[in-house]
């Protein structure tokens, strides 16, 4: 588990270790949810998830829709209150 850490100026601190943003080395609180998987890899009903926070959530999305992986972009909100 990460040991909690201040966030930078301007940055919220996440209300849990998991929903913090997946870009290396950012600390900021996620608030999307990028739905992916990788069909080499992943049967295609099977979806994998990235958490970003704004500021990052363009550069991952890219990140994935330039190899083919990226699914959906969804607010961790809405991923939140779905029955999964």
């Amino acid at each position: 588990m990460n040991s909690p850490q201040t966030p930078a100026a301007g940055q919220t601190p996440a209300a849990e270790p998991d929903v913090i943003c997946s870009a290396k080395g950012c600390r900021a609180r996620a608030v999307w949810v990028l739905v992916w998987n990788n069909p080499k890899l992943h049967t295609p009903e099977r979806r994998k998830t990235w958490l970003a926070c704004d500021e990052h959530r363009e550069h991952l999305s890219n990140f994935l829709d330039l190899r083919g992986f990226l699914k959906d972009v969804v607010s961790f909100e809405e991923w939140s209150a779905a029955d999964r």
